[in-house]
């Protein structure tokens, strides 16, 4: 451990609320659900000091999952990104509404000459179909033939564009950022993001776009691959499938309906049925609803709304062989979209950072005029991709909850249900990662730990 991440965590220590972080670990414990030896960690920040940390299971094979554990957190790294720019943004080095192509002139190319940075990350540029500029998952992992490839592509609507007002760009997002970034600091982006973001947050060594080779070897695995080496893992590749929805076990079931927000939870999906019986689609008697994984999220998403065109657009590049994320080639390339590292203290750093508007320890990283830019909903309809309202701001989307008030919170998760967010109206930030199998559409941890955070810190 690094003596950066030695101090970061006396500090830390001196404020740790035992009592909200025993609550937290038991109910990280209980979430492992029938996981094992998969695990992770969450961070709780609230005005500026860490008073809760939790971890459970595995990492790597004996290496037991800590708050300084490095893992992929795939979209989630997209809140990293966006915070980089918001401190260029302060430091006028770029500017929300002036188009991208000023400072990048090869992007005009194709109809993008007017195309501003509020565009792109509020998610209203259509720049979001993968699929449109004909790159593999071999090519993804090319920093500089992705960045030519985005300059040069042409802008494309979603399908059914009129019920939408925005389009989630799963992918090309980073690497338009991650351009400008390294055009406007002449810097590459690795270096860009730990001079203005993660060295002054104390964090550089816990943060990555491309994770140096020292560091590959602490990068969490899923457990599937614990026995595996690297090329018995390429040979499976081919075989692997995307994580799918388990039937929930007895043992899951009881775990939901003791966590805190069981009860919120079926309150909520109790007026959804009743919503549905008012519509008259449905006329059939209802019960208290059963908590499970499917209903839980049905909570927060709603799948029937999922435009499987536009998704795969989005998400998926050309050819047959899916991007590998964990594969050490893949994590150190600069997919700044969706291959992120990072720890769950180094990720509640940087929330507990925009929790304080921008302030961290005295040093101003976000001036208030900024701030007050990103932290502001952009988009208030449907969005093309995504399943939910995402009230998109600059980078982040809205703080997902239905049991509390959160309209100052946003964040960002990740594909695999990992998460991080802030709620600048409670001082407070919230970080979590993991190695579980799963992804954001069929897992709940995400939203249970949430829920339980925010109901047990009083605004």
């Amino acid at each position: 451990m690094t003596e950066t991440m030695n101090k970061t965590d006396k500090h830390d220590d001196t404020q740790i609320n035992t009592t909200l972080q025993q609550r937290l670990q038991q109910l990280l414990t209980s979430l492992q659900l029938d996981d094992a030896p998969a695990g992770g960690a969450l961070v709780v920040y609230q005005a500026g000091e860490c008073i809760a940390r939790a971890s459970v299971g595995l990492a790597r094979p004996e290496m037991a999952w800590q708050p300084q554990t490095l893992a992929i957190n795939f979209s989630t790294g997209k809140g990293v990104l966006a915070a980089l720019v918001h401190v260029l943004v302060s430091k006028q080095l770029l500017a929300y509404d002036v188009p991208i192509a000023q400072y990048w002139p090869a992007f005009a190319a194709n109809g993008k000459a007017h195309i501003t940075l509020r565009q792109v990350m509020s998610h209203q540029a259509d720049l979001f179909a993968i699929t449109s500029i004909g790159a593999d998952s071999e090519a993804v992992l090319d920093w500089s033939y992705m960045r030519k490839k985005v300059a040069d592509m042409t802008m494309t609507q979603p399908d059914q564009a009129d019920a939408y007002d925005s389009a989630y760009s799963a992918l090309i997002y980073g690497w338009v950022l991650g351009g400008l970034v390294e055009i406007v600091t002449k810097m590459p982006l690795a270096q860009a993001l730990s001079h203005y973001l993660t060295t002054p947050l104390g964090i550089a060594d816990s943060c990555y776009f491309g994770v140096p080779d020292d560091k590959v070897d602490l990068v969490a695995k899923l457990a599937k691959d614990f026995d595996a080496d690297e090329t018995a893992t390429s040979k499976l590749r081919q075989k692997r499938q995307k994580p799918t929805l388990k039937p929930d076990s007895a043992n899951t079931l009881s775990v939901y309906n003791h966590l805190p927000s069981a009860a919120c939870w079926q309150q909520q999906a109790l007026q959804m049925q009743r919503s549905v019986a008012a519509s008259g689609t449905d006329k059939g008697h209802h019960r208290q609803p059963a908590l499970t994984t499917a209903g839980i999220s049905g909570l927060y998403f709603d799948t029937s709304h999922l435009n499987l065109k536009n998704y795969k657009s989005a998400l998926i590049p050309a050819g047959k062989q899916p991007i590998d994320y964990y594969q050490r080639q893949t994590l150190q390339a600069v997919i700044p979209a969706a291959n992120g590292v990072a720890s769950a203290q180094a990720l509640a750093t940087i929330y507990a950072m925009l929790a304080n508007g921008g302030v961290w320890q005295g040093q101003k990283l976000i001036d208030r005029a900024t701030f007050e830019q990103l932290s502001t909903p952009e988009v208030t309809g449907l969005d093309a991709v995504m399943p939910a309202p995402m009230y998109w701001r600059l980078g982040y989307h809205r703080l997902f909850s239905v049991c509390a008030d959160t309209a100052a919170g946003f964040g960002h998760m990740g594909y695999n249900g990992s998460v991080a967010w802030c709620d600048p109206s409670r001082q407070l930030s919230f970080a979590f990662i993991h190695n579980f199998d799963t992804t954001m559409l069929n897992d709940v941890r995400q939203f249970a730990l949430t829920e339980a955070v925010l109901a047990l810190i009083a605004p």
